[in-house]
């Protein structure tokens, strides 16, 4: 069954002038996860993976920004709700693990205060009672010494430590959905596992649908049922993960797969590298956003943004935003495939 649905999701800034075109940071972004699911959205910096899941929980500052297109949770869409209302939906029916442990905690306060605020305020737990099922969920997130770590100050953990914290508070109100923003940054490879394996656990024992934000398809390699890969503003293509790696379609997917190190390729060197950047959102290519630095890129790639199609001979559920990528897309105009 799903539980939030996102339909041609835009998110846009306005310009201080009147006359300023409005900066696109996500443009017509749509997607589902279903109960006990898991969906990886992957893309450079600046694709805006982050962007879409904070229009999702309504956390961009209003004051400039414009949001259309409908989020559906719980049968309500989150894009009407007053101010008041998502503050029930966020933590209860929506958790979210930031990025940055350090900087998402306050460095003032004990672990055990900024875990039993919310808590305490939003579902009437007495001081002790939140004091206990915090400890539960320290010991449940596998943090040693649980009751003793609700007395430490976040600068007396280490990185992994400070990130099951923040997991242990996403999940303390008993979240249908869990957003993890990029969970192991900084973290090294062994810890970095540890964070990802904790996750998944924890989704398929609490029965929670997972949104996976990275830039790194191998991060998302074993913990997700499906992929959505991004690129300046827009998913490019997505499907199940086991397809997506036999047969990744979309230039931009390719070029990612090739920057993974590969145990079974013979060593070299360098990985390739995709040349150039993200385009800036004030100023985007015309057409397709990633002619500019695609080595396959036709001069037709700069009439039209390309639709996402499905693909024929494929996995069902496999949509790629190229017209000219093999096999041949279901439903194009153009059937000449790339070599």
């Amino acid at each position: 069954m799903t539980v939030l649905e996102v339909e041609h999701l835009k998110v846009a800034y306005r310009g201080q002038d009147q006359g300023d075109a409005p900066l696109e940071t996500v443009r017509d972004v749509s997607f589902a996860v279903a109960a006990g699911e898991s969906l990886g959205v992957v893309g450079e910096s600046g694709c805006g993976k982050s962007q879409t899941m904070l229009a999702v929980l309504r956390m961009l500052a209003p004051a400039g920004v414009e949001i259309s297109g409908r989020v559906t949770f719980d049968g309500k869409n989150l894009t009407t709700l007053t101010p008041r209302q998502m503050r029930t939906v966020r933590g209860s029916g929506i958790g979210l693990v930031s990025q940055d442990a350090l900087s998402a905690l306050n460095p003032a306060m004990t672990i055990g205060r900024q875990m039993a605020e919310p808590l305490i305020h939003y579902d009437g737990f007495s001081r002790r009672a939140a004091a206990s099922r915090c400890a539960e969920l320290l010991d449940l997130v596998g943090l040693p010494a649980a009751r003793e770590r609700l007395r430490s100050y976040p600068h007396e953990l280490s990185g992994g430590m400070r990130q099951r914290v923040l997991i242990a508070m996403a999940i303390s109100r008993e979240p249908q959905v869990l957003i993890a923003d990029e969970p192991t940054t900084a973290l090294d490879v062994t810890i970095q596992s540890q964070v990802l394996q904790l996750i998944d656990r924890l989704r398929k024992d609490l029965r929670m649908a997972l949104i996976l934000i990275t830039h790194d398809l191998g991060v998302v390699a074993g913990v997700t049922d499906r992929i959505a890969v991004m690129y300046a503003g827009r998913i490019v293509e997505t499907a199940l993960t086991t397809a997506l790696f036999d047969r990744p379609s979309h230039p931009y997917t390719r070029a990612l797969m090739e920057s993974i190190p590969r145990m079974d390729r013979e060593r070299v060197e360098r990985l390739p590298a995709i040349p150039g950047f993200p385009p800036d959102p004030a100023a985007p290519p015309p057409g397709c956003a990633f002619q500019p630095r695609c080595t396959a890129s036709r001069a037709t790639c700069e009439d039209s943004v390309p639709e996402l199609l499905p693909l024929a001979s494929t996995a069902p559920g496999h949509l790629v935003r190229c017209p000219y990528t093999a096999p041949v897309l279901v439903g194009a105009d153009h059937r000449e495939e790339r070599t």
